[in-house]
């Protein structure tokens, strides 16, 4: 997504340097105004909540307006540009095949449309990935118990030992967890806490992970 956005053409952003686009892709992708739940509930289309997003971001750099038809041709750019940069992490393939050769199921629930997000993972090369929960299949997103239960149900798996594994502590590994799934936090920056964002309750300690060999970890567990 921050090559994505780096590699639109924007005139008005010219002038950002390498710290500059590290904040800017950073506005954009953290949400901080939350338009991806307003999305989620059904108060802006997919593309609306694109703009909102970043039209906050450019703001802290650009007095100039992102509005009309302006903003539509970012969104066209950005829908162009983006399956250009899908890719997948070093580490997913080798997680895979260790889970291939144990017979493990897996599979990915999305806080996006299913055909959407079927597309992404097929564009980065995980055409193995077959299961796949998007918040069109079940109608609700995470953290809704009911989307990763769906997950664990065409998993064939026991709730209590199925793993989750994500990149958003509340959302991914609290909500997981909270869900009756094990949930583990994928904190691949290393700049996360383990200090709740919000009370929890003393049972939702989630285990902290850098990368995905670590899963490996939790199998004999949750076997």
């Amino acid at each position: 997504m921050g090559h994505t956005l780096q590699a639109i053409p924007d005139p008005a952003l010219d002038h950002l340097g390498d710290d500059d686009w590290v904040r800017y892709k950073a506005l954009y992708t953290t949400d901080p105004q939350r338009h991806y739940d307003r999305f989620l509930a059904g108060e802006l289309t997919f593309e609306e909540q694109r703009v909102h997003r970043v039209r906050h971001a450019r703001s802290g750099f650009t007095p100039e307006p992102f509005l009309g038809q302006m903003a539509d041709a970012w969104v066209r750019a950005y829908e162009q540009t983006l399956p250009l940069h899908f890719r997948q992490y070093d580490d997913v393939a080798p997680l895979l095949d260790a889970l291939d050769a144990r017979t493990v199921p897996y599979g990915a629930v999305s806080n996006n449309v299913h055909d959407y997000q079927r597309a992404k993972l097929d564009r980065a090369g995980l055409e193995r990935i077959r299961i796949l929960v998007g918040i069109d299949t079940v109608g609700v997103a995470k953290p809704d118990p009911a989307i990763y239960l769906e997950g664990a149900r065409l998993l064939g798996t026991d709730p209590a030992r199925t793993l989750y594994v994500g990149d958003n502590r509340l959302i991914d590994a609290v909500g997981a967890q909270q869900a009756g799934l094990r949930g583990v936090w994928l904190d691949r920056s290393g700049t996360g806490t383990d200090v709740p964002d919000a009370p929890e309750g003393p049972d939702l300690h989630v285990p902290r992970i850098r990368g995905l060999a670590s899963v490996l970890q939790f199998l004999p567990s949750v076997r």
